[in-house]
């Protein structure tokens, strides 16, 4: 009997043993817990007071205040169409189904950036007299983005050649069939745009059967104030 009870004696202090050391575990680690969650609290919003801004349509840096990110892509051969990103979203695309053979061209308000509307031109085979009214009725103060797909060049008459030129562009004068052009330009522009480049279609340098390799650009376009 009495190697029965100090076993039960036993067996009740190893539980209160047991059960302190649990309990005692359990405020421990509560404690420490509730230390990590203060701390974790502010280092979300520290992590976020540093992190870098996104790069708008995936650019290379970050455009300043008062500047419009935008990137452009030519077309490839006669097979992939061009793109056209601003402010971080598509505005032509082959997805939006918006482009087409010849000149692609989106215009877009220079002081808030919004669309005004888009268009493409066949200059294979296409009416000239379509993109002439479409370029004659653009508004002083909007900016125009181009991108060039298979042929863009033989329907472009001197009047459309005029017209791209007065919009800053310096090769428009020069372009010839299947060569690669992208540009931004605006109307009322009083100098020549930086934001342009152009590809001969030549056989000794093409980098497809009878096209040029793809042009791509980017960058950083004042905004319109005032």
């Amino acid at each position: 009997m009495r190697a029965t009870g100090l076993l039960r004696l036993a067996v009740v202090l190893i539980t209160l043993f047991t059960t302190w050391m649990l309990t005692r575990t359990y405020f421990e680690t509560y404690l420490k817990s509730d230390q990590l969650k203060h701390v974790f609290d502010f280092a979300p919003k520290e992590i976020a007071a540093t992190r870098a801004p996104a790069k708008k349509c995936g650019i290379e840096k970050q455009c300043p205040e008062n500047y419009y990110a935008f990137r452009i892509i030519s077309g490839a051969a006669n097979v992939v169409g061009p793109s056209m990103c601003f402010e971080d979203k598509i505005i032509m695309s082959s997805v939006k189904n918006n482009i087409g053979r010849g000149l692609n061209i989106a215009l877009l308000n220079g002081a808030t950036g919004e669309v005004i509307k888009t268009g493409f031109f066949d200059m294979y085979s296409g009416d000239i007299k379509l993109l002439l009214k479409f370029l004659e009725d653009i508004q002083d103060g909007t900016l125009v983005l181009l991108a060039t797909f298979d042929d863009p060049a033989t329907k472009l008459n001197d009047e459309a050649r005029k017209i791209f030129t007065d919009m800053g562009s310096s090769f428009s004068s020069k372009l010839k069939f299947r060569d690669n052009w992208i540009f931004v330009g605006g109307k009322g522009l009083k100098s020549k745009s930086p934001f342009e480049e152009h590809l001969k279609n030549e056989k000794e340098t093409n980098k497809y059967d009878g096209w040029p390799e793809v042009l791509e650009m980017e960058g950083c376009i004042p905004r319109k104030l005032g």
